[in-house]
C-alpha cells in the first residue's frame, strides 16, 4: 500500500530548542562541516562518528541504525546518506546533510526503510543540516496507515515521523530510479520507433541514456533534458507524460520524423539520483550550472552529441524539465528573437489557467546571466526557444501529466507557425 503523509505543525515546538537538539544530533555524528571528511570526487563522507560514543546503542552510522524493536536502513538505490542513531528503543534520529560543501540549492533529501516489532510505532526525527523542511514525506509499506503523521518543527530545521509497526520505505519524493528509467527509454523507444543509445558515462561510470525519436538526418532538432537535480521529481512525472506522448505523436505521423527529430535525456544525473543527492553530480558539481563549461560528464556527453550532428541538422527547442515550489516556466526576456517570441506566444501565451488543477506562470527573463544554466547556453549557442519546465513539489500528479500530454500535443504545431507581421 501506498500513502502520502500529511503534514501538521507541531505545536510548541521552538526554534530554540529545535536548534538545540540539531546541534545535539551534529555534536554527536561528528558532522561539522568543517570536520567534515570527503569521499570520492566532491561527495560527502558523512561524519565519522566520535572517538568515545555516549553508548554503543547512540553510536551513529552511515549504513542504519537498530534497537530490538526497530531498524533504519539506507541500503539501496536512492537512499539518503545520512547518519542515523538511536535515542530510544522506539526513536531513532537521521541528520541529513548535502552531498558536498554550501552554498547548494536547499533540497534536502531523504529516504530511509524501515521496521518496527509489533506493539508500538516507530518515532523517526529527520534533521536538516543548513536546510529547511521542503519535501512532504511518501510512505510505502505495511502497516496501518492511520497510524502515520508528520509534524513539522516550527523553524522547519526538523519533521517527526511517526510509522506504523511492520516494513516500509519513506521517501521525501516518489522514487524514480534506474528501474524506472529503463522501463520509460523502452517505451519511448518502442513507441516512438526510436533508438535507444548511450551518449556517456557519469563519475561512477553509469550510462548517460538518450532515445533519439525521428530520422537521423531530419533538419529540426527538440531536445529534451531531465533530473539534472535528483529530487525534483514532479518534473520528471511531467517530462515522462511529455515525452511519451511527443513518441505517440511521431509514432502516428503527427510529427513528421522526417523534418523533426527529438533527443531525450530523462536521467541526466544518474549518479546523484542513485546516492540520494540533494543537488549534485558525483563531482560535487550542479549541472545545471556547469552548460558551457563542460567540466563534468554528464553535460560534455549532451555537447558532444550536439557537436557530432551533421551540417544540416540544428537545435530549434530545448525543455529541461525541473521542480520548484509553483508551477512555472521560466523563458527568454528580451533576448529572445522575433521566432521565439512568436512561439511562446503560439505554445503558453494564455494558456496559464487553462489546465485544470495546474496552473502556471510565465517567467520571461535573462536569469542568472553567465551561471552556466541549461536555458541561458542553449539560447546563446543556438538563438533558440530554451525554457525551463518547472513543476510545484506537490502539484497534483494526474493534473501534471494532464497538462504535459496537452503541451506536447501542441508543440510541433507552435514551432512551425509562421511569424506575424
Amino acid at each position: 500500500m501506498v500513502s502520502t503523509a500529511s503534514c501538521t505543525q507541531r505545536a510548541g515546538v521552538s526554534s530554540t530548542s529545535n536548534f538545540a537538539r540539531s546541534f545535539n544530533v551534529m555534536r554527536r555524528a561528528g558532522t561539522l562541516l568543517s570536520l567534515a571528511a570527503w569521499i570520492g570526487i566532491g561527495s560527502v563522507a558523512h561524519a565519522q562518528p566520535p572517538a568515545s560514543p555516549a553508548s554503543s546503542d547512540s553510536k551513529p552510522t552511515l549504513s542504519g541504525c537498530s534497537t530490538a524493536k526497530a531498524s533504519v536502513k539506507f541500503d539501496f538505490e536512492g537512499a539518503s546518506r545520512s547518519v542515523c542513531f538511536v535515542e530510544g528503543e522506539r526513536t531513532l534520529s537521521i541528520l541529513v546533510t548535502p552531498e558536498h560543501l554550501p552554498p547548494i540549492n536547499p533540497s534536502p533529501w531523504y529516504a530511509f526503510r524501515y521496521s518496527a516489532e509489533e506493539g508500538g510505532n516507530l518515532t523517526v526525527h529527520v534533521r536538516y543540516l543548513g536546510a529547511r523542511h521542503r519535501y512532504a514525506p511518501k510512505w510505502r509499506g505495511r502497516g496501518d496507515p492511520s497510524a502515520l503523521s508528520v509534524e513539522v518543527a516550527k523553524d522547519a530545521s526538523s519533521v517527526s515521523i511517526t510509522l506504523p509497526p511492520g516494513e516500509g520505505v519513506v521517501s521525501g519524493q516518489p522514487l524514480l530510479t534506474s528501474a524506472h528509467y529503463d522501463n520509460v527509454l523502452s517505451q519511448l523507444a518502442e513507441i516512438g520507433g526510436g533508438s535507444r543509445i548511450v551518449i556517456g558515462q557519469s563519475h561512477d561510470s553509469r550510462p548517460v541514456e538518450a532515445v533519439r525519436l525521428g530520422a537521423a538526418d531530419a533538419p529540426r532538432l527538440v531536445v529534451l533534458l531531465g533530473r539534472q537535480h535528483p529530487p525534483e521529481v514532479s518534473g520528471a512525472f511531467a517530462m515522462d507524460a511529455f515525452s511519451l506522448k511527443i513518441a505517440e505523436l511521431v509514432r502516428n505521423g503527427s510529427i513528421n520524423g522526417k523534418v523533426f527529430q527529438f533527443l531525450i535525456v530523462p536521467l541526466l544525473n544518474p549518479d546523484g539520483v542513485a546516492r540520494g543527492h540533494w543537488r549534485g553530480n558525483l563531482g560535487g558539481t550542479d549541472l545545471n550550472r556547469d552548460w558551457g563549461t563542460f567540466k563534468q560528464p554528464e553535460t560534455r556527453a549532451v555537447n558532444d552529441w550536439l557537436a557530432s550532428l551533421p551540417p544540416q541538422v540544428r537545435p530549434v527547442l530545448m525543455l529541461d524539465f525541473h521542480s520548484t515550489n509553483r508551477n512555472l516556466f521560466y523563458v527568454q526576456g528580451d533576448e529572445a528573437n522575433a521566432q521565439g517570441k512568436a512561439f511562446l506566444a503560439a505554445w503558453l501565451g494564455g494558456k496559464e489557467n487553462a489546465f485544470a488543477g495546474y496552473p502556471f506562470k510565465i517567467e520571461a527573463r535573462d536569469a542568472n546571466p553567465g551561471s552556466g544554466t541549461t536555458k541561458n547556453w542553449f539560447s546563446a549557442k543556438y538563438g533558440i526557444p530554451a525554457y525551463t519546465y518547472e513543476v510545484g513539489d506537490d502539484s497534483d500528479p494526474a493534473a501534471v501529466r494532464v497538462a504535459a500530454e496537452a503541451l506536447a500535443q501542441n508543440l510541433v504545431p507552435s514551432l512551425v507557425m509562421p511569424l506575424k507581421e
